[in-house]
């Protein structure tokens, strides 16, 4: 499970070849034994729930990080080696 970023107790995956259950790129979010799925396009909940407070949370990091969230997938999707991403702080 590649791990690309955590903050404010909120971990954060990409999962190299992920593009079959979710067909848009996307992030993995987990927070607190709850799970969500955030699409890289538009940062709504594809599946999944989490607190309001860390959904807005998820999703301005996710537009800091537009860029290299992209790349990431893309990068992911060919089953190479994801980039860490700086937390938010």
């Amino acid at each position: 499970m590649p791990i690309i970023s955590m903050f404010y107790g909120i971990i954060i995956y990409m999962y190299p070849l992920d593009t079959k259950q979710h067909s848009m790129p996307h992030i993995h979010v987990e927070y607190s034994g709850m799970s969500a799925v955030f699409s890289l396009l538009d940062g709504e909940i594809l599946a999944g729930e989490l607190p309001p407070k860390k959904i807005r949370l998820v999703q301005a990091w996710m537009d800091i990080h537009a860029e290299e969230l992209e790349a990431d997938w893309r990068i992911a999707v060919q089953g190479g080696e994801i980039f860490r991403i700086e937390p938010l702080r």
